[in-house]
């Protein structure tokens, strides 16, 4: 699995119920995307930053969800280019559900 964080500032001003709003807005294409596991939003309101986690079957799913048009999406809304940053994801502890989540065996 992959876990990938991404990070984008926000226009100056932007209220937290516009980001919030925007997040609904995006919430049901990820619930339809292919090899994406869990996302978690994320809003820091003193940076003025958002993002997400995102985990992932494989990072080849990562990319092709964030490819060019994409990231053109976030400049065009947001005015600022996303940072992504991947990390291999061997076990999430998921306490909510009551389970581990352990990636699958490589062959």
């Amino acid at each position: 699995m992959i876990t990938e964080y991404v990070l984008f500032k926000l226009p100056s001003g932007i209220s937290r119920e516009d980001v919030v709003k925007g997040m609904h807005e995006v919430a049901p294409r990820w619930q339809r995307e292919p090899g994406l596991i869990r996302k978690t939003f994320v809003y820091d309101a003193a940076a003025e930053q958002a993002g997400a986690f995102y985990l992932w079957h494989r990072r080849a799913d990562a990319e092709r969800a964030h490819d060019d048009a994409w990231r053109q999406r976030i400049r065009d809304s947001y005015g600022s280019e996303p940072v992504v940053q991947y990390f291999e994801t061997p076990l999430v502890v998921d306490n909510a559900l009551g389970q581990l989540i352990e990636e699958q065996a490589r062959a």
